[in-house]
């Protein structure tokens, strides 16, 4: 019987053979479980030392993540859970846990987890940069360009401004639809909500308004595309491009792949951008 080693040299019998070895390359799989499982070990030693800012997973379902812990937490504060660091927010403070929505793949997430403080309240960035941009509702740059650099941001959860200090609706504003502009009269600054069944025109009627504000208007445009196909988002993109009226407008999606709790947040992202 011959004896194979990892140098691959090959001993018959008793004859003294000398064997250079070689060293043997770990695979790719076992380095990526030693990084994870040191990783493990210095955030569970940032959790023994302050309580306040760590907690761990007590049970994940629907998007929604049951924490213990987490003492010194706020509401609306950005969390960070597990090992993938998968980002959430704080939405529920009770007496001995807190639930955090989670702004990413909850499968990826298990009982016993670490969830870890950010200290920053859900904001939004703001700037100049955004017009002509496809973000989504955490305000990443999903479009594939430069991303964003600002200075500003805007916290998501914030106290609507009173009616006193608002300025009058003077201004109309116009879709560019005779049979709306003439029937329906619409202001800058206010409300207006379009009802209708489905496939009846609704998003024709704002992508023919944010047109309009290129040729006859003043306004500047933010289109909130919540639960659709990304190819509608893509085909919707492309035609504000083809008509010139896309450097105005500032397109926030949260596709129908996305989490539903991503889907929540983009309207109130939205309203922060315009507010």
């Amino acid at each position: 019987m011959a004896n194979v080693y990892n140098s691959n040299t090959i001993i018959k019998g008793n004859n003294n053979v000398k064997v250079k070895a070689k060293k043997v390359k770990k695979p790719k799989k076992v380095k990526k479980v030693i990084k994870k499982k040191k990783l493990l070990l210095q955030r569970v030693q940032l959790y023994k030392n302050n309580f306040l800012d760590g907690g761990r997973i007590l049970s994940v379902k629907d998007g929604v993540a049951k924490i213990s812990g987490l003492l010194g937490v706020r509401a609306g504060e950005m969390v960070t859970l597990g090992l993938d660091r998968i980002p959430g927010m704080i939405l529920s403070l009770e007496h001995n846990s807190v639930n955090a929505v989670i702004f990413g793949n909850d499968r990826a997430l298990t009982q016993g987890e670490l969830a870890f403080r950010s200290f920053v309240i859900m904001s939004i960035p703001l700037s100049v940069q955004l017009f002509g941009r496809v973000i989504d509702s955490l305000g990443n740059v999903i479009d594939g360009g430069k991303k964003i650099t600002a200075i500003i941001q805007r916290k998501v959860d914030t106290k609507a401004v009173g009616i006193i200090p608002r300025q009058s609706v003077r201004q109309p504003l116009q879709t560019g639809i005779v049979s709306v502009d003439s029937i329906t009269p619409i202001g800058c600054g206010q409300r207006e909500l379009i009802i209708g069944d489905r496939q009846t025109g609704k998003t024709t009627i704002a992508i023919d308004t944010i047109l309009n504000q290129k040729k006859n208007g003043h306004l500047y445009c933010i289109f909130v595309a919540v639960g659709q196909k990304k190819s509608t988002v893509v085909q919707l993109v492309e035609f504000l491009k083809k008509s010139d009226a896309f450097a105005n407008t500032i397109v926030v999606a949260a596709t129908s792949s996305d989490p539903a709790t991503l889907q929540f947040l983009a309207p109130y992202s939205g309203c922060t951008i315009g507010e």
